[in-house]
């Protein structure tokens, strides 16, 4: 077996070039769109930025799963996870603009605001610039280097059949998991949560997680469906594949609807004024149908969906529930943050579109361009022959 024989298809660059086009007609768009209201940039570019740090994030989580965890199914989708967690120098270089608007989006940034709370002034000794900044170098350092051992290891196992480089890559992804689950915590504190700095919640880094895991996963199945239909996937991919992927979709549809509603039952039954006010804000106004539609088409709908077998070993159903998972993971991390900038009334900015179509043009080019650099299978695996068998 070669690795000229798991090349990836021509479809792939024809993608990268078109998201690329796709990615600097955006990017033009929000330039012109920070030129004339520079507040509304910064906090729909957060939106925006969330989603793709949030796929990257979740591949990095689900290949070090995998390797703990093994099947089949994480071995035929193992180069999308990889050249997934290969974007996120990219996904830091893009945080610089939340750095350079964060008075725009954060309160405690506001030396002013902060003397006349006694509640941020509490909070002071965390929410400052300087440490803020501090984690962030810090966050992206753990990432990257977990991401650089996860895919160097994996290209010394391509090339050559070195039983130890399986070993050093299940060694590293047991801490891996708890560093990924311990930095996705605080940085969705720091980056989501504090952008209403009076409100707290002890679950809400889980509900963060869980909704990674959904947009990485959702990622994945519409890109290896992609590849399925072309050489030479066409010839690795079996219905059962798509069924344990279907699952495992399933399942994170499940986990984030429970951290969700965990989350609501637990400050809703407490009933306290610190924390009520935020599903205050995210029930009236207009934003009580963004919920709603949550509830339907984030959960209600997939979960259903996604009960039938039949349903997760067709390529065309599956595909098409991934999308709407996909469409739905932008309405809620948009639900997350827009309300506390739009308290009272639901509003929706063209920016709000043109931000995550520029920064997905830009990702899904890069994304691309690191799939074509390796075969499509880890050629040297030691459970590799696991993937051919029948159903």
């Amino acid at each position: 077996m070669t690795q000229a024989a798991y090349s990836t298809p021509p479809i792939v660059e024809r993608i990268q070039q078109r998201s690329l086009i796709v990615g600097l007609a955006g990017a033009a768009l929000c330039i012109i769109g920070a030129f004339f209201s520079p507040q509304q940039f910064y906090r729909s570019y957060l939106m925006g930025y969330l989603f793709y740090i949030g796929v990257a994030l979740g591949c990095l989580g689900l290949v070090m799963l995998q390797y703990l965890s093994g099947g089949a199914w994480g071995i035929v989708i193992r180069r999308l996870l990889e050249s997934a967690t290969r974007t996120l120098p990219l996904l830091a270089l893009l945080f610089v603009p939340v750095i350079l608007g964060r008075r725009h989006l954060y309160v405690w940034t506001h030396p002013e605001i902060v003397e006349q709370s006694e509640v941020l002034r509490h909070k002071q000794a965390y929410l400052n610039v300087p440490f803020f900044l501090v984690r962030v170098l810090l966050y992206f350092s753990i990432w990257l280097l977990l991401a650089y051992f996860l895919n160097k290891w994996s290209r010394e196992q391509d090339q050559e059949a070195n039983p130890r480089a399986a070993q050093r890559l299940q060694a590293i992804s047991g801490p891996g998991l708890v560093l990924y689950v311990l930095t996705v915590t605080f940085a969705s504190i720091d980056w989501v949560m504090s952008i209403e700095p009076k409100w707290f919640s002890t679950i809400f880094g889980l509900l963060l997680m869980g909704g990674q895991g959904l947009s990485a996963m959702s990622f994945i199945i519409a890109a290896a469906i992609l590849l399925a239909g072309r050489e030479p996937m066409s010839r690795v991919f079996r219905p059962r594949h798509f069924q344990d992927l279907g699952k495992l979709l399933l399942m994170f549809t499940m986990l984030w609807a429970y951290f969700a509603f965990s989350q609501l039952l637990i400050i809703w039954e407490a009933n306290l004024p610190e924390e009520i006010p935020w599903y205050l804000h995210r029930w009236q106004g207009g934003w009580q149908w963004v919920g709603i539609a949550l509830i339907v088409f984030h959960f209600a709908l997939p979960f259903v969906l996604l009960l039938s077998r039949d349903l997760k070993r067709n390529l065309r159903s599956l595909g098409a529930v991934a999308s709407l998972i996909i469409v739905m993971r932008f309405v809620d991390l948009f639900w997350l943050t827009a309300p506390e900038f739009h308290a009272g009334q639901f509003r929706i900015h063209w920016l709000d579109f043109a931000i995550p179509l520029g920064l997905g043009g830009i990702w899904l080019a890069f994304f691309a361009r690191q799939l074509k650099a390796r075969p499509l299978l880890p050629l040297h695996d030691p459970d590799l022959e696991s993937v051919f068998e029948k159903n």
